[in-house]
């Protein structure tokens, strides 16, 4: 069991989270994963050369590598999609159209929910840069998980209905901790490299001796209550929507019209932008639209006034939000 103090108005509110993954649950995960490559194996005939796997507290990402490349990835997924299907999981959707396509669930024993991708292997290594990074200061797991925690419930964590993935959250939680004053995370794609490797032509380098960063920003006295209200209020008030790029793989803030973001291309619209650590001509917030953005401020707006006005604001900053309710 975690515990978070969440201050407000000198009162003391104590957020609590239940540690979803014991040793069992990530055996019965790896068991299901397992057992449905298996089956699909058996009834496609490709391989599997590699499962590789992230999980937060609440969510586990997964890509299929694969030898056999005649079968397309959209066909693989709707054939795993069928076979989850089949095993008492919860909410199983294949989304074949999307800019990656994968496979969505819910595990309902765990909790957990699930997406499952196929040969997304530059994935693989943004996973490895993200895990790199929360290596550095636990206050960036804490001010993720709370941040995703607030999007799931607040129903803004969906790219197909014109939100933002938890990808993109957890890349604005290390944006922000980069920019504080003093800062709280480095930029590791600024420094020396370490570790490099090159997947689909992209070649991604970063420093990842990351046991040598762990006093990085302990300067920085801030407490994680501290944090998430700063965070929320920055996105409410203070984000340039129309100029302005995040960046973490220079730590800094870029100007949409030096990546020629300031237009619309396509279904790419560029009102949230977010660039991609190491595909850099990638923006996750391109899925966002002129009603998804209105709401997204919107609740960035709700959330900065919760944490410093209510004097319960764990109940109201996570309450689920329904569909014609008015505004809490």
């Amino acid at each position: 069991m975690h515990k978070l103090e969440i201050r407000n108005q000198g009162t003391d509110v104590s957020f609590y989270t239940k540690s979803k993954g014991s040793g069992d649950e990530d055996d019965l995960w790896e068991s299901k994963m397992n057992s449905a490559t298996l089956k699909v194996d058996r009834e496609v005939n490709y391989v599997v050369t590699h499962i590789s796997s992230s999980r937060s507290k609440s969510d586990i990402d997964v890509c299929l590598a694969i030898d056999d490349h005649d079968l397309s990835k959209s066909d693989i997924l709707l054939k795993l999609a069928d076979i989850l299907q089949s095993g008492n999981l919860q909410n199983v959707q294949a989304l074949t159209h999307a800019r990656v396509p994968i496979v969505k669930l819910i595990d309902p024993v765990t909790g957990l929910s699930c997406d499952i991708c196929v040969n997304n292997l530059l994935a693989v290594v943004n996973t490895k840069l993200l895990k790199d990074y929360a290596q550095i200061d636990k206050r960036l797991h804490q001010l993720a998980f709370l941040v995703k925690h607030w999007a799931r419930s607040r129903r803004v964590n969906e790219t197909y209905q014109g939100t933002l993935s938890s990808y993109a959250y957890v890349l604005m939680c290390i944006h922000f901790l980069q920019l504080r004053k003093p800062a709280i995370l480095p930029c590791l794609q600024a420094m020396d490299a370490t570790y490099t490797v090159t997947v689909d032509n992209t070649k991604c380098t970063y420093f990842d001796q990351v046991e040598r960063l762990r006093a990085f920003g302990v300067r920085n006295k801030e407490s994680i209550a501290r944090l998430l209200w700063a965070f929320f209020h920055y996105w409410a008030y203070h984000h340039d929507y129309t100029n302005d790029v995040i960046s973490i793989r220079t730590g800094s803030i870029i100007s949409k019209r030096a990546k020629d973001w300031t237009r619309q291309i396509g279904n790419d619209r560029h009102l949230i932008c977010i660039e991609d650590p190491f595909d850099i001509s990638h923006d996750l917030g391109r899925v966002v639209d002129k009603f998804s953005i209105k709401i997204l401020r919107e609740e960035f707006e709700r959330a900065a006034n919760i944490l410093q006005y209510d004097p319960n604001p764990c109940v109201t900053l996570f309450q689920p939000y329904v569909p014609g309710s008015p505004p809490s």
